[in-house]
């Protein structure tokens, strides 16, 4: 059993490097898409499974599915532990069964797992509680377990660019950090210093409540519109953050996922009104 999930990991990490869309740390999609873009999942197996089924893959090739920080949150064991990391790997297994259809971007619990550092999610410290549910369940594999989800989360991209000049990422860097960030981190090979702060990567996803200045000067850096974020909390689900700018959350009763065709130019009022909650898909 825990050499088939590490074999099961390894197996993600070579789907997640030779994504045919995917440059360097980035994925280009043309036109002939539609994306369904979710925020943070942390653990919400209902909701991912209702992704799924939104999605179809099967029934539709040309959908395309963006996930992002999948671990830290859900169910728990009976020691308080955090079982997260059983939703990962229901979510690699759909990575390699539509290998160049869904893909995952790294969030910033991503980078602290990567790290072993700390990381807090209502009041309490994930990683902590990630790795007691490992260790119990896998016991003396348990090392083994944890390298390869870390060898797993730092295969995932950075970023996805659209051929209509939206961009989606888990976030942006900081106000105070944007002049720190190098846009050439989407095109060398990562290194894990790169996710320590204040690397590009690492300012890539821990960045919040950004001012419009910033987005701008992202958008000019990027080339892009559009942005498409997760990794700030929405109890509704979502938000309009900025005049460019959608947050979206899909790890709670009001999550919701956004489709959109790559074919066709939006406005952020266009996209908006194409937000999804979660639950209304059966």
């Amino acid at each position: 059993m825990p050499q088939a999930i590490v074999d099961l990991l390894n197996s993600g990490v070579e789907a997640c490097n030779a994504d045919r869309f995917r440059r360097g740390n980035l994925i280009y999609l043309p036109s002939n898409v539609q994306l369904i873009a979710t925020g943070d999942i942390h653990g919400h197996r209902r909701n991912f499974e209702r992704i799924v089924a939104f999605a179809d893959l099967n029934n539709n090739p040309n959908n395309h599915v963006l996930l992002q920080e999948i671990i830290h949150g859900g169910p728990r064991d009976a020691a308080g532990g955090c079982l997260s990391h059983k939703l990962l790997f229901d979510v690699v297994r759909y990575k390699l069964t539509f290998p160049d259809r869904v893909h995952i971007i790294m969030g910033n619990h991503d980078i602290a797992f990567i790290n072993n550092s700390r990381v807090m999610k209502d009041g309490e410290e994930m990683n902590r509680l990630m790795r007691l549910a490992l260790e119990k369940e896998f016991q003396e594999a348990g090392d083994d377990i944890k390298l390869a989800i870390r060898q797993f989360l730092f295969s995932q991209p950075l970023a996805v660019r659209c051929e209509n000049r939206i961009w989606l990422s888990h976030s942006l860097p900081a106000d105070h950090f944007v002049d720190k960030f190098d846009r050439q981190i989407l095109d060398k090979q990562l290194k894990i210093n790169d996710c320590v702060k204040p690397g590009s990567a690492y300012l890539l996803t821990w960045g919040r409540n950004f001012s419009q200045q910033t987005l701008d000067k992202m958008a000019e850096l990027f080339d892009i519109d559009i942005f498409i974020l997760g990794h700030q909390p929405q109890t509704e689900g979502w938000s309009r953050a900025g005049k460019n700018l959608i947050i979206l959350a899909s790890d709670h009763n009001h999550g919701c996922l956004l489709p959109f065709d790559l074919a066709k130019s939006y406005t952020v009022e266009m996209l908006a009104d194409s937000i999804v909650p979660l639950a209304s898909i059966s």
